[in-house]
């Protein structure tokens, strides 16, 4: 009883039946509202309970066939009311689950589901006396329902590996003692222990200790990296040694695990236009076999084609046949796999739609700076006007850039040392084109030749490869200085692998200076580049490249500089996500490391995971079309519709598996 009582709680809720533009996957229940309870609630249907099911239809299927037995070579010896009311009794204990469930469909208007055609079609076989059959279909049932459910779990297993990351305590540290809370409950500010082994409730810096972090559950990088005073740790990530004592950036839920978690969660919701297309056909698919069953059982014997128990029974083998369950579970099961398997490899996809745009994508589009080059500039060149040393040009460029993050900024403070910002400063950041401070004093103009040219102040054409910069103090040119940086060794490999995944054209954007933009595009061996482009210049600049039409292109950028353009293109990929909210908000998928060969492994993540969706759904269509002009013209009874339906069901499901081994 405890059995039966466990199925029917597995799909006892039936909130979320054709509600809109759904439909309910009940074979295994996969798409529940509550996404990660419901993998949480999974973890119930454990092997001790697959095996006591499996123990329980075995047992059932003895005595099963101790019956079949009977009937075939002992029933003249046994009367055959007794024979029939053991299959009758064999058919309510494995069927009535099964048939509570239809009657509960049924009650909430939901005629075409699993549960409806399964129990009606076995009690119809009991109706014209076909008592085995009718018990075989009910046990075969039950039986791919577990193995169904096991093999979902199974497809399940990456994102519980991503789920078993999420940190469910943290140790509080308040006026000398150490409480356990929720990590929901940790606010900004607050001091945080992790002890050696445990995982890394959230996002903060180290003020004490020192250990290796393993990140592989976030970024897919299994090397673990020394982590010490200072160094900003991400909730989600796995403290292998050493007692850490951490400051929260933030609360848990703007943690990395947490958007993480958020991302992974929206994902599913956000269906591929193949599994529109699947919802649309189940829709009409199941009502129009029914309707044909009907007409099969009805139409001939009226026109006094042959006997009506013969196509009765008939009709009722198309009614097991119509059930879509192959179609409705494998294909959200392939796509979530994908998805699992890229958040292994440190990529996050915002949805299955994704992986269907990607496997259209002709063209790729990369942002220069942090993406195709490293973004770690140094300064080369300080070239200043007669009468001002290098230190004095150094100083003021400096000085302006001390209210600015960007990477050349960074590169020109980290030369000059210890600059601090004036006091009463008012700085100006100027997009894609530089800075201005301005003092009581002084005004101080660093960046490029267009923005001193804006200001009234002439600078010189420079043709020395690098990024130039050019400084200026109250309205008068000062000089300029080089700053490089180099190529990701990675970036070659990348572009190699994109071309052999089908990339057509791989271009550049960047805001650098002509000689820097072909010089990169040269040595990448690109098919074309943009230069000197300020951020809004990008997403024009990317439409004129693929000819107005954005739709079989991904733009891959820095997910913060480029929100515009990663927001215009097909598919938008940020890198180096990792902590970035901006990312994650506007791109389509974002890496969560700066390793540009994840974009070609993503390719080969989605390529593999429509391949697989499709192979189900036309092994489906294929195995039901065979069987239902098999069930028609009386070829297939209802032993081979319930093996159709089942069999190809459970290889449906198996083959989804495979997304996860991506």
């Amino acid at each position: 009883m405890k059995r039966l009582e466990s199925f029917e709680k597995k799909h006892d809720d039936y909130s979320h039946i054709k509600k809109d533009d759904e439909i309910c996957s009940c074979c295994s229940c996969i798409q529940s509202e509550d996404f990660f309870n419901e993998i949480e609630e999974e973890e119930q249907f454990d092997l001790r309970e697959f095996r006591g099911e499996i123990r329980f239809l075995i047992f059932m299927g003895v005595l099963f066939a101790i019956c079949l037995i009977t009937e075939e070579f002992f029933s003249e010896y046994v009367h055959s009311y007794l024979l029939n009311a053991a299959f009758l009794s064999l058919y309510l204990v494995c069927g009535l689950p099964v048939l509570k469930m239809a009657f509960r469909s049924l009650i909430k208007k939901d005629f075409f589901n699993e549960f409806t055609l399964m129990g009606g079609a076995s009690l119809a076989a009991v109706a014209i006396g076909q008592m085995s059959e009718s018990v075989g279909v009910m046990i075969f049932y039950r039986l791919g329902e577990a193995f169904q459910k096991k093999a979902s779990s199974y497809s399940r297993r990456s994102i519980k590996a991503l789920l078993a990351q999420k940190p469910m305590l943290a140790r509080l540290l308040k006026d000398g003692k150490v409480e356990n809370i929720n990590p929901k409950d940790i606010v900004k500010g607050d001091i945080v222990q992790v002890l050696p082994g445990e995982v890394i409730p959230i996002d903060g810096i180290i003020i004490s200790g020192v250990a290796q972090i393993n990140s592989s559950a976030i970024t897919g990088e299994s090397k673990p990296v020394s982590a010490k005073v200072g160094t900003a740790v991400y909730g989600g990530t796995l403290s292998l040694d050493g007692l850490l004592t951490i400051k929260a950036a933030g609360p848990f839920k703007d943690s990395t695990i947490s958007r993480m978690l958020e991302m992974v969660q929206n994902a599913v919701a956000h269906k591929s236009p193949t599994e529109r297309f699947i919802t649309r056909f189940a829709k009409w698919y199941t009502p129009a076999v029914f309707g044909l069953a009907t007409l099969v059982a009805l139409v001939p014997p009226l026109i006094g084609q042959g006997d009506f128990r013969e196509w009765f029974y008939r009709g009722l083998v198309l009614l097991v046949i119509s059930c879509p369950c192959a179609l409705v579970i494998s294909i959200p099961l392939g796509f979530f796999g994908g998805i699992g398997s890229a958040s292994k490899k440190g990529i996050l996809v915002k949805g299955a739609n994704v992986f269907d745009a990607l496997d259209k994508v002709t063209m790729a589009v990369f942002d220069k700076t942090g993406t195709l080059t490293y973004g770690r500039f140094e300064v080369v060149k300080i070239l200043p006007l007669t009468g001002i040393t290098e230190g004095d040009l150094l100083r003021m460029a400096a000085t302006a850039e001390t209210g600015s993050n960007h990477p050349l900024a960074r590169s020109i403070l980290a030369a000059a040392g210890n600059i601090t910002m004036p006091l009463n400063a008012q700085v100006t950041q100027f997009a894609g084109k530089g800075m201005l401070l301005k003092t009581d004093l002084d005004t101080i103009i660093v960046g490029s030749k267009a923005l001193l040219q804006d200001y009234g102040i002439t600078a010189p054409s420079i043709s020395e490869l690098g990024t130039v910069v050019h400084v200026a103090k109250n309205d008068k040119y000062q000089g300029y200085l080089i700053v490089a940086d180099s190529i990701r060794e990675e970036s070659y490999q990348s572009v190699k692998e994109l071309r052999e995944l089908g990339i057509k054209k791989v271009y550049m954007l960047t805001g650098d200076c002509e000689a820097v933009a072909k010089s990169v595009s040269d040595k990448l061996g690109l098919d074309g580049y943009r230069s000197e482009l300020l951020p809004g210049d990008k997403v024009a600049a990317l439409k004129s490249l693929c000819g107005g039409e954005t739709k079989k292109t991904l733009f891959v950028g820095d997910g913060i500089n480029d929100g515009p353009v990663l927001v215009t293109s097909e598919t938008g990929i940020a890198m180096g996500g990792f902590g970035s909210q901006v990312a994650i908000e506007v791109a389509d998928v974002v890496i969560l490391n700066d390793s540009l060969l994840k974009v070609a492994e993503l390719l080969r993540v989605a390529k593999k995971t429509r391949t697989i969706v499709w192979q189900n759904v036309f092994m489906a269509m294929g195995v039901k079309g065979v069987f239902l002009v098999f069930g028609a013209v009386g070829v297939a009874g209802l032993w081979e519709a319930v093996f159709a339906d089942v069999g190809v069901a459970l290889m449906a499901i198996l083959n989804s598996t495979r997304t996860s081994k991506v």
